[in-house]
């Protein structure tokens, strides 16, 4: 795993992009498209907004997506669905023929969803995944102890109290009992399968779960200490997530 501190969030999100769209021009330019993973919360708002600027050099014509997680049952409509974060932070950005494979989490018959999603983004090789890593060091929502082990690309998941405290003290959700208990999640073997991970990990609160990403052993306690193993993995910091290294 390769570490790049910058000073500053702003720094952090235009070198992640940087490096991100390198990537998957180089994609484009190889094979005439790129699959892509994108991640949502606060610390993707600079990435994405400088991945769907022209600057980027991306032809997201060219390009597929597909993003980490959904909570189960929620609205694409709802202000914390991740489906609506896409549309509005990604999709209305690129005026292309850019295919999104959007998690319906509120789907009548989930288990079919999941499968008819799993059975696609099987039969593709992602050229980039972009991500980032929770209070809890979850990587997606796969919050510790994390199944290592599953194949399923994507699985049905527990959030544990440290995960639903995050999204509730990022501003998605009026309170905490709002925040869902149940979420779909990409699992880790289907992370890992990625050709290159560019992780983005801002702020002050995020500095306990990189240390343990970085410094211990690989562990399922520390669900993003898996990205050690990843032959083309960059994490991407600022000063005060960087704090504890």
């Amino acid at each position: 795993m390769e570490v790049v501190t910058l000073e500053s969030k702003a720094e952090l999100g235009k070198a992640a992009a940087a490096r991100g769209s390198e990537l998957v021009r180089q994609a484009i330019e190889a094979k005439g498209h790129a699959n892509l993973i994108l991640a949502t919360g606060a610390s993707q708002f600079e990435i994405l907004e400088e991945l769907t600027s022209p600057a980027s050099g991306v032809d997201w014509s060219k390009v597929s997506f597909f993003h980490l997680d959904e909570y189960v049952g929620m609205s694409s409509d709802h202000p914390a669905s991740f489906r609506r974060y896409m549309r509005e932070r990604v999709v209305s950005k690129v005026d292309t023929n850019a295919e999104f494979f959007p998690v319906n989490g509120d789907s009548a018959n989930l288990e079919a969803e999941l499968e008819k999603l799993s059975d696609r983004i099987s039969q593709v090789e992602i050229d980039v995944c972009f991500a980032g890593i929770g209070e809890n060091c979850h990587l997606a929502f796969n919050d510790p102890p994390a199944d290592f082990d599953v194949e399923a690309p994507y699985i049905i998941v527990e959030l544990d109290d440290v995960c639903r405290k995050q999204q509730f003290g990022e501003g998605w959700f009026s309170t905490m009992d709002e925040v869902p208990t149940k979420a779909v999640s990409m699992s880790i073997r289907q992370i890992m399968k990625s050709k290159a991970i560019i992780l983005s990990v801002p702020d002050a609160r995020k500095a306990e779960a990189v240390k343990n990403a970085v410094l211990s052993e690989v562990s399922p306690e520390y669900p993003a200490s898996i990205c050690q193993q990843h032959p083309n993995c960059t994490l991407f910091l600022d000063r005060e997530s960087a704090s504890l290294l």
